[in-house]
């Protein structure tokens, strides 16, 4: 299964890359260069405002993704969460990728009342009418990693919510407790080898039960 990777840079794409061992090609879609990859996979730098050709792929993996407080404006957010991947998906579709599988969020929902749920429902809708056989859409809670490893910044009360959260994750329903993000990627692999023709979607529950807690 050769596979589309785009967003290796963040938590949930870094730990799906690290857990990559073939058969095939991993390919990671990254706006920077990349100090190395692993064996069976291959690096592109890429404008996501402008994707060239794909490389010929079986499937396809969509982790990127910000907050309107590390964009900056709803403007540069639905910039990445909305449209590079909706470019992504069709470029991977035209590609000949046949399975998508795209990280959302909690709460996703085209009629909310929130920015940030509502881009997400209408990315979730604009990818599932892109015409790929199966398409798994993860809807994790908080996620959880070490962002500190990937130079990224850490989010405003991330790290509060974790340890407010940590004594009290046995009466939080396992759907809303927050959920590392090597979970969240195994959970993805997992779905794409057992994809079935139609749309999946992929609550925090369904993503522990799939990817493991370890």
């Amino acid at each position: 299964m050769n596979v589309l990777l785009a967003g290796a840079t963040g938590l949930v794409g870094s730990a799906y890359a690290a857990l990559w061992h073939g058969p095939g090609t991993l390919h990671l879609l990254v706006r920077r260069p990349l100090a190395a990859s692993a064996p069976l996979q291959q690096v592109h730098v890429v404008d996501f405002t402008a994707l060239p050709a794909m490389p010929a792929a079986d499937a396809a993996v969509c982790a990127l993704g910000t907050t309107i407080a590390v964009a900056g404006s709803q403007a540069a957010f639905r910039a990445v969460d909305f449209d590079a991947v909706l470019a992504f998906a069709r470029a991977a579709r035209a590609a000949g990728a046949l399975k998508l599988a795209v990280v959302s969020s909690l709460g996703a929902d085209r009629k909310s009342a929130s920015f940030y749920s509502r881009t997400k429902g209408e990315m979730e809708v604009a990818v599932a009418g892109l015409g790929y056989d199966s398409v798994i859409v993860a809807r994790p809670s908080l996620l959880t990693g070490d962002r500190g490893a990937l130079a990224q910044p850490a989010r405003a009360g991330e790290r509060l919510a974790q340890l407010l959260a940590a004594p009290l994750a046995p009466l939080i329903p396992r759907s809303y407790r927050p959920i590392a993000a090597a979970t969240v990627a195994r959970a993805l692999h997992q779905a794409l080898l057992q994809a079935a023709p139609g749309l999946r979607i992929l609550d925090s529950a369904t993503l522990l039960a799939l990817g493991g807690s370890r």
